[in-house]
């Protein structure tokens, strides 16, 4: 394996944890002393750090190391904002960017502020070493993804495209350590989601809450909810998850490894699924083969004497490539099973590209280089990520952050969004060495 710099990895444990104290919890966001702190970093290696953005708390970042124009640019992309955080059910301060048990704790640790990091020490790197460059190296840390983008890359894209535009993006979400049945691999996301945020309401006759009635909205709504979310939405095959079973299935033995092949039967996946020792992985499993309607938001009535006339559920609802959000909404009608309306709140379709290009054959050449006998395989990302915003200008995206997890019984998946999201700091020192491996390789060219 390569030896670590351990300049490289120091660095990025410093400003990683100085990046978590800066709360950008979105709502309400404030992204822009995050985006003046990184912005500091790159000018101190030479660079001209760029801030924009719609509203003055609101600033996207962006830097370029210039090459010769001989090939395209290539975008590291990363998102600045994070999810909210409940203080009290955290081990350690979620904004303290402390160190325990050889994790760097914090909001944004995982998602994603260490990619912002990484990539921004990328950036200083190659500028500080003056290495030719066939093409241009981007850096953007956007604001605004956890709530739909509309501040960050899609503002970016609509007002200064030419900022950003790309041949090729590394971001949001992959090339993490996934260790399953004694194998170990590296998902790198080709392909995401579509998401479709929708509101789904009951009509009914308000009253007064002295008198039961059976048609009550407010029962009506709660069981329609309840069916759909213990429901599994059918099952539909993918070029990419396909593609993905069969490295995956590779990699396990009998009968494990032919059961693996065949998840698209639903007997089999309920099988397998159930028996992952990672409920995380079991769920993103569940994600890759079909489309989702998670129920998120109940709203109905204001006052405990009066039954309203109207209940609303919001449905974070996740399409898979080549669904639309009217087959989601289909299917939902299915499982609600009772006079409904369903209002598309927003419909962001997926995103997907190919293995086959040199970039996706670097990213995995230096996963197997920098940990030997892991295999990497291309995945289909659950969620949404800036990707949808670049897609729009011709460029293609891989999920490729890379971060090598200790077999601790830390489960990778439950740190997005959860409770203690942190990163190891072994992992983290690993992540920044393999992805300026793979920006060095790919910019330079042949």
């Amino acid at each position: 394996m390569p030896e670590l710099d351990p300049t490289l990895g120091e660095d990025a444990v410093r400003h990683l944890a100085a990046l978590i104290r800066i709360d950008t919890t979105n709502p309400p966001g404030n992204e822009t002393p995050a985006a003046e702190y990184l912005a500091e970093v790159l000018r101190a290696s030479g660079l001209e750090p760029t801030l924009v953005g719609a509203e003055p708390s609101r600033q996207n970042v962006v830097a370029r190391v210039k090459g010769t124009g001989e090939a395209p640019p290539l975008l590291l992309a990363s998102h600045l904002d994070v999810v909210p955080v409940e203080p009290e059910r955290w081990r350690h301060p979620p904004f303290s960017g402390e160190i325990h048990d050889g994790y760097l704790w914090g909001r944004g640790a995982i998602d994603m502020k260490h990619m912002a990091v990484m990539s921004a020490l990328v950036a200083c790197r190659l500028k500080a070493e003056g290495i030719r460059l066939r093409r241009d190296v981007i850096f953007v840390g956007v604001a605004d993804e956890e709530a739909g983008c509309d501040l960050g890359s899609k503002w970016l894209v609509d007002h200064h495209p030419e900022l950003v535009r790309a041949e090729f993006a590394l971001g949001e979400a992959g090339a993490f350590t996934v260790h399953l049945d004694g194998a170990v691999l590296y998902p790198i996301a080709v392909a995401e989601r579509g998401a479709v945020w929708m509101k789904l309401r009951m009509r009914g006759t308000p009253g007064h809450g002295s008198l039961p009635r059976s048609e009550n909205v407010v029962g009506r709504l709660g069981r329609a909810v309840d069916r759909l979310a213990r429901t599994r939405l059918p099952h539909h095959r993918t070029r990419v998850v396909e593609r993905y079973l069969e490295i995956v299935s590779a990699t396990q033995r009998f009968p494990r490894n032919v059961l693996m092949r065949n998840l698209y039967v639903r007997r089999i996946a309920d099988s397998i699924i159930r028996t992952m020792p990672d409920r995380g992985i079991a769920g993103a499993t569940w994600a890759m083969l079909s489309n989702t309607a998670v129920p998120t938001v109940l709203r109905a009535g204001s006052k405990t004497n009066v039954i309203p006339g109207v209940a609303e559920a919001e449905i974070d609802g996740r399409t898979l490539p080549d669904q639309t959000a009217a087959d989601l909404v289909a299917e939902i009608r299915k499982v609600v099973e009772d006079e409904c309306e369903i209002e598309i709140l927003r419909d962001m379709p997926p995103v997907e590209t190919t293995a086959d290009s040199e970039l996706f054959r670097i990213c995995r050449e230096a996963i197997e280089r920098h940990h030997p006998g892991a295999v990497p395989a291309p995945y289909l990302m659950p969620g949404f990520t800036d990707a949808k915003s670049w897609s729009r200008l011709g460029c293609r995206s891989y999920g490729f952050m890379p971060v090598r997890f200790p077999n601790d019984g830390t489960r990778f998946g439950d740190l997005f969004h959860g409770h203690d999201e942190r990163i190891p700091v072994d992992g983290l020192k690993w992540g920044v060495e393999v992805l300026y491996d793979v920006v060095k390789r790919f910019a330079c060219g042949p």
